[in-house]
């Protein structure tokens, strides 16, 4: 019985596509489908809904649509400026049919999650090839996915897992041209992964054999990497040469003074707890908040079953292409180091590890499981005592195994984690979206963030994701513009309300109630991280009424909730 029903899960198929492999590979492809489903479930929940990364890096492209919307918009321009060409120019082409690029964004991931759901069992397979374990890395895989906010993002980052993916596929199939192909698109796409797939190729020259490191003979492999090399040189040396209008990245000395990287900051980067900034942190550490630790558990579990291989037989399954996980894990950390040694020239470090670590621990889990189970059930099938008592325990045991690792995400406290963003005033969107399009709001809410994307309007400054700090000339005009802002919404002094009116332009000014208070100030780490917030507070401490609470109910031209908006040309003027 045991014998049996093991041959069934774990045996190896001796054709390609055998009943055994279709069927694991169609639940590999039910399983992405329904997590996925579940995330268009929340997106379209509401009319007003979008994902938390594309307020930033999705809403400028409803210029493709009307290119009369968001007009000499900083904020817009900027992103604009650097998103990678093949991402802005997939969201070109499906605007020219007329496809919204707000409305495309929420079926990207579930394209992009099949693809590389595709990819990475024919992956697994190349280097373990039983289809059970294809399914439970796919599984593992998607699982993590859905417990960030990468893939449902839509936006350059959610491309790296079908290209890299595919990168790999093809790369074990020996396909000069298809690996050259997805080096190119991930270039167009995430450049950071194309100084990944550069290691990799330098470390597929090198060989371990006899306990010792040597080159390989093989003059195909050198002019195989050569040839892939060549490409990512290219692809990169696109981006070397391409100079910001925005000027230079910053330096870390520089970020080291500002409080937007420091532990409170929105950018937060250097942190006092050495492990966490490591390891841990979400732009500085190896691997980033995971929300899942079931893969890299198996992982290491995987390292101890390869010194027993008698007791886990299927152990004999791993090929030699299993050393691509090495490789991958080697080239991550290199680039890791490198990007630290030279930080926010190479952007940020996790880049180079958070993406990558994922697909290494999820293929090697999902391998490690497989071995696992058919571990239980060879004990079963060869222990003195062969009993149906053993027999039905260990069938038992892999049966709730397997099942653990199906219904995990089940006792996980967010799954899936979209960070998806649902407008809780549409009202106020609609007051916004029938003004004339050239307008400029300025305000100091949260709930500025979302304006541009449901009311297709531009703002003078934002929240969170809209201060990225990284260029120094677009953040010099972006704190310049907060601290203007935070300076101007709490003076006592009428004129100065004015002169920042009339420096910037603005037609309206969104304002809370609760505006008036220091805690509204302390308790947003946007506006505390800015000079004039300690000026601010010390005016609301002395008791000192600000101008503009005094304009509110002159110049109010709509109200909803505790938002007020007010008539910039009203504020100061006699009435």
């Amino acid at each position: 019985m045991v014998t049996l029903r093991r041959q069934k899960l774990v045996t190896a198929p001796k054709i390609k596509f055998n009943r055994r492999v279709v069927f694991w590979f169609s639940l590999s492809l039910t399983f992405a489908i329904i997590y996925s489903l579940l995330g268009l479930r929340i997106g379209f929940s509401s009319y007003y809904v979008v994902q938390d990364d594309a307020r930033q890096h999705v809403f400028w492209m409803r210029r493709f649509l009307d290119p009369g919307l968001f007009p000499n918009d900083l904020l817009a321009d900027y992103f604009q400026s650097v998103a990678p060409l093949g991402y802005t120019n997939l969201y070109r082409f499906f605007a020219t049919t007329g496809i919204d690029p707000m409305l495309l964004n929420k079926f990207i991931p579930t394209i992009l999650g099949v693809i590389t759901t595709g990819f990475c069992f024919g992956t697994c397979l190349q280097i373990f090839p039983i289809p059970l374990a294809g399914f439970l890395t796919t599984l593992l895989l998607n699982q993590y996915l859905w417990l960030r906010d990468d893939l449902v993002s839509g936006t350059a980052v959610a491309f790296f897992y079908p290209l890299f993916t595919g990168f790999l596929f093809y790369l074990l199939r020996r396909n000069l041209l298809l690996v050259c192909v997805a080096i190119a698109l991930l270039g167009l796409f995430y450049p950071q992964g194309v100084f990944i797939c550069a290691g990799i190729l330098v470390l597929q020259l090198v060989r371990w054999q006899h306990r010792r490191i040597i080159f390989t003979q093989n003059r195909r492999d050198y002019l195989f990497c050569a040839i892939a090399l060549g490409v990512a040189f290219l692809v990169l040396s696109v981006y070397a040469l391409k100079s910001s209008e925005y000027g230079p990245v910053i330096i870390p000395a520089e970020a080291r003074t500002l409080p937007e990287f420091r532990s409170t900051g929105l950018s937060q980067f250097f942190v006092d707890i050495p492990q966490h900034f490591w390891f841990t942190g979400q732009r500085s550490g190896m691997m980033p908040k995971y929300g899942t630790i079931l893969p890299i558990v198996a992982t290491l579990l995987l390292l101890p079953m390869l010194l027993f291989p008698k007791v886990f037989p299927l152990i004999k399954q791993l090929t030699s292409q299993g050393w691509l996980l090495v490789q991958i894990t080697l080239a991550s950390l290199g680039m890791f180091f490198v990007a630290h040694a030279l930080l926010f020239r190479l952007h940020l470090p996790t880049r180079y590890t958070e993406h990558s670590l994922r697909i290494v621990t999820a293929i090697a889990g999902g391998i490690a499981i497989a071995i696992l189970l058919d571990g239980l059930l060879h004990w079963a099938a060869h222990t003195k005592q062969n009993t149906k008592q053993y027999q039905w325990l260990a069938l038992g045991i892999a049966t709730l195994l397997l099942t653990a690792v199906i219904i995990s995400p089940a006792f996980l406290e967010k799954f899936p984690k979209t960070d998806y963003v649902i407008g809780k005033f549409p009202a106020l969107y609609e007051f916004f979206a029938q003004q004339p399009k050239d307008i400029l709001i300025a305000s100091l809410t949260e709930e500025t963030a979302n304006i541009p994307s449901f009311s297709q309007r531009s703002i003078l400054v934002g929240g969170v994701g809209f201060p990225v700090p990284y260029h120094k000339g677009y953040y010099a005009q972006i704190r310049q513009r907060t601290n203007d802002l935070i300076a101007a919404q709490y003076s006592p002094d009428l004129q100065q309300v004015r002169s920042f009116i009339q420096k910037y332009d603005i037609d309206y000014w969104l304002i809370e109630a609760s505006a008036w208070h220091p805690v509204y100030i302390t308790r947003s780490r946007w506006i505390r991280q800015y000079d004039a917030a300690n000026q601010a507070i010390s005016f609301l401490h002395q008791g000192k009424i600000p101008a503009l609470a005094n304009e509110v109910k002159r110049c109010s031209v709509f109200e909803t909730g505790d938002f007020v908006v007010l008539q910039a040309s009203c504020i100061g003027t006699k009435g």
